[in-house]
């Protein structure tokens, strides 16, 4: 402000002189154009903050967008796949009769068919041995599934700990749904185990039930043809001192 005093002072000094003083040598000030010019500033100003705000905006919807779609770096789908594999060799190393719907049909209707005078004795005996052999056979079957998914439980427990966890520190939806999948996986897997133990167990069970059913339609025939005159025991004299 000073130095603007010192000028109009000289102004009016020079004009008191009748001198002339040149019109570049005179600063006009205009209040209205600096206030414009100031606002315009500002509005610049705030526009670029705008523009600031939004590229860190979207910068981060970025880095949200790759967190998202980064892949979990665990995965459990290798041992999930050799546990089922585990298990459907057991059931396809069933024994005698086996999970076929053909294989039962034929049993039923040779070795477990129900006994009739037209078979001989020695068929009778050969459908009872075939019989237990085979629940005998389905009894192991079972034990050996099932000490097949104790030996899984260890690995699922590892499975489930190590998929707990990485859900839990996922760092995006994907690795997230990766996890829950992988999780979800497992626990079809145990249902398989389950479900192959029950099977196997009520593949014994059933062959049992059937080969007692079988064992007493079986008595029956072979007492019928003890109490049968002419085909059950013949009584004969026996000399046992000359």
């Amino acid at each position: 402000m000073r130095p603007l005093g010192l000028l109009a002072t000289a102004a009016a000094f020079a004009l008191l002189l009748g001198v002339t003083v040149p019109a570049r040598a005179l600063i006009v000030f205009d209040p209205t154009n600096y206030v414009q010019n100031v606002l315009t500033a500002a509005r610049e100003l705030q526009q670029i903050n705008n523009q600031i705000t939004s590229l860190q905006n979207e910068a981060q919807m970025l880095i949200n967008q790759a967190r998202n779609l980064a892949s979990l770096p665990y995965s459990s789908l290798q041992q999930l796949e050799s546990s089922i594999q585990r298990t459907q060799q057991l059931l396809a190393q069933a024994q005698r009769i086996a999970y076929d719907v053909q294989q039962i049909d034929h049993a039923f209707s040779t070795s477990y068919a129900p006994a009739t005078s037209s078979q001989t004795s020695q068929l009778l005996i050969s459908n009872a041995q075939s019989r237990w052999q085979n629940s005998f056979a389905a009894t192991q079957d079972a034990l050996r599934i099932q000490a097949g998914i104790v030996g899984n439980l260890d690995t699922n427990r590892i499975q489930t700990s190590a998929l707990v966890t990485s859900s839990q520190g996922a760092s995006g939806a994907l690795q997230a749904t990766q996890a829950g999948n992988q999780i979800l996986a497992l626990n079809a897997q145990q249902l398989a185990d389950l479900t192959a133990v029950v099977t196997a167990q009520g593949r014994a069970q059933s062959l049992e039930a059937a080969q007692r059913a079988s064992a007493q339609d079986q008595g029956r025939e072979q007492l019928r043809r003890f109490l049968t005159p002419g085909q059950g025991y013949q009584s004969s004299n026996v000399q046992m001192f000359h």
